[in-house]
């Protein structure tokens, strides 16, 4: 493998980390931006062959465009990486193939992600498929928003044909309860700035996934009812009910975060009014 660097954003990730970075194997040059971990993630991380880097977190943008602006990758292409997600083989040569041919122009590749949960491929509850467009060309691509980053590209953009594994529950349901109650309270926020602008009509309708997608969560931000729509949207329309009990499960986690989203987006516009909840 040669061409591209890694980059895992931690926190604690001592259950996730030796997994992640064996699924890297062949890679020249692994760095795990760490978040001032307090668990065994670093010492974990480095005897297993990573750099790694420590940054206090203040958000997930300014995190990853920190660690792209900062950090000596020994390779002009970047794959970043969650902890809870692993890389295939076919994964691995297809990015081996596409950044050795890579034209000037070519900025960044998008990959989807496989989400398991209780042992089994969410291919219809998850929304399948979600475009990520985390492999760039160094310093051809800067990252957006607090939370759910978006990633605007300085050159082309293109499409990877194989996926990454995604482990959103290998910490326990405990665990992404706690987390996406902490993404919960950014969303909120990234709800309210939002509320003046336009939805963006023509990405709407346009070809592009990932336009297509940030322009249907600003039309869904206005929606009433919101979180019993994802339900519906998930289990229903997207076939969820397909997934069994895990799909009906992860249905239901995600219509109570996006409750939790509106709830919180309400306490805060009625805290900035001075009015109690």
């Amino acid at each position: 493998m040669s061409g591209w660097s890694v980059l895992i954003l931690t926190w604690n990730e001592e259950t996730n980390i030796t997994d992640c970075i064996a699924s890297c194997v062949g890679c020249d040059d692994i760095v795990v931006f760490d978040s001032l971990s307090t668990d065994r993630t670093c010492d974990m991380a480095r005897a297993h062959g990573a750099r790694v880097i420590q940054r206090r977190f203040d958000d997930y943008a300014s995190q990853r465009n920190a660690a792209l602006t900062e950090v000596p990758f020994k390779n002009p292409w970047v794959l970043m990486l969650d902890a809870d997600e692993r890389l295939t083989p076919a994964l691995r040569a297809e990015i081996d193939s596409r950044v050795a041919s890579a034209p000037a122009d070519l900025a960044q590749l998008r990959f989807r992600r496989k989400d398991y949960f209780l042992g089994r491929w969410l291919a219809h509850a998850s929304g399948y498929p979600t475009w990520f467009g985390r492999l760039v060309r160094i310093g051809r691509v800067h990252v957006h928003r607090a939370i759910n980053e978006e990633y605007v590209a300085d050159g082309r953009v293109e499409h990877l044909q194989e996926h990454v594994h995604h482990l959103p529950f290998n910490k326990g349901v405990s665990y992404w309860v706690e987390r996406h109650n902490r993404y919960s309270s950014m969303e909120s926020l990234e709800k309210l700035a939002l509320a003046g602008r336009p939805v963006g009509w023509p990405a709407l309708l346009g070809r592009d996934p990932v336009d297509r997608r940030r322009a249907l969560k600003r039309l869904l931000y206005r929606t009433p009812g919101r979180p019993w729509l994802m339900f519906i949207a998930l289990y229903v329309l997207r076939g969820g009910f397909l997934d069994g009990y895990a799909g009906f499960t992860y249905c239901r986690l995600r219509a109570l975060y996006e409750y939790l989203i509106d709830l919180k987006a309400l306490e805060q516009q009625r805290r900035r009014s001075g009015k109690p909840l």
